[in-house]
């Protein structure tokens, strides 16, 4: 059979348990190419790069080119007999 607790903990106990479970700032830095604060060991989400180097490669949106695509009218080469 478990064991119960004998008596209640203080308040001043319960808070010096408490006191070392926090939230802690994560260390950032400034990108080496663009200046933005990033997370130490990560790829600079706005500009790509990491120590130095390009590792994510941008492309151009194509996003934009597809909806006026679809805003065409797709058989405008056909002749009509």
């Amino acid at each position: 059979m478990p064991q119960e607790p004998k008596k209640r903990h203080s308040r001043q106990r319960q808070g010096k348990r408490r006191a070392s479970i926090h939230l802690k700032l994560a260390h950032t830095v400034l990108c080496t190419n663009c200046g933005v604060d990033i997370l130490t060991h990560q790829i600079c989400p706005s500009c790509g790069f990491y120590k130095g180097k390009e590792v994510i490669v941008k492309k151009k949106d194509k996003s934009k080119e597809t909806k006026e695509q679809k805003a065409l009218p797709e058989n405008t080469s056909k002749e009509t007999k």
